[in-house]
């Protein structure tokens, strides 16, 4: 580990709590730290090169999010998903993220959806060859490449906050339903479309949240042995 420089020890611990933070939740929303990964004070310190104190300070930030768990003997790890937790999550998303897509409308350019295609093409590539973690990934930012110019700098965190509260689900949810994949991004066309012949804000968030809902409703039909789609 390299020494710490002169200018980090005048880093204010808040500071480097609120990056370890940041790192952390990298982390564990790209799938870097999976469901029950233990989460080491000392070795996230000296990756970070900074003490452990903000670390911990982090660690209680994530727990507080549900992100982070402290189990006895074993210490801090990453929380395991509540199935129960996931449906609540996908109901809060779907509406937060329809709103915000719905008001990032006016300030969409053509290179975001230029970008948004591409990214839709590149999911459909998967498709044949299927792979969770890389159809999860381009899925990801392809929204954000859409609600990404939401003006609301509040509404922005809290889309996503609460999407990094589905880290660890994301990947099996497609596993298990790979239909669901197909036809999420069938979707994604249909919300392009909306956007390019300049459907309303409303009808874009109606359109966001009817997917969010759909990948949740086969979520539900898997759980309880249904034919999914």
């Amino acid at each position: 580990m390299a020494a710490p420089t002169m200018i980090d020890s005048l880093v204010p611990e808040s500071s480097k709590a609120q990056r370890a933070y940041a790192w952390l939740a990298a982390k564990i929303t790209d799938g870097g730290y999976p469901p029950g990964y233990r989460l080491v004070l000392g070795t996230i310190a000296a990756e970070l090169e900074i003490s452990v104190a903000p670390v911990r300070e982090a660690l209680r930030l994530l727990e507080a999010e549900g992100l982070v768990s402290y189990e006895r003997n074993v210490g801090a790890q990453v929380a395991m998903t509540d199935p129960a937790s996931y449906v609540e999550v996908m109901q809060t998303l779907g509406a937060l993220e329809g709103v915000a897509t719905g008001l990032a409308v006016p300030l969409i350019t053509e290179a975001d959806l230029d970008r948004a295609r591409e990214l839709n093409a590149a999911l459909a590539r998967t498709l044949d060859d299927f792979d969770p973690t890389e159809f999860t990934r381009l899925n990801l930012e392809f929204h954000e490449t859409l609600f990404g110019r939401c003006p609301n700098r509040h509404l922005l965190d809290l889309v996503r906050r609460t999407r990094t509260r589905l880290a660890g689900l994301r990947d099996s949810t497609f596993s298990f339903v790979p239909g669901r994949a197909r036809m999420s991004v069938a979707e994604h066309e249909k919300l392009i479309n909306l956007i390019t012949t300049g459907a309303s804000a409303g009808k874009i968030e109606s359109a966001v949240r009817k997917h969010r809902e759909a990948t949740l409703q086969a979520f539900l039909d898997h759980r309880n042995g249904r034919n999914s789609r």
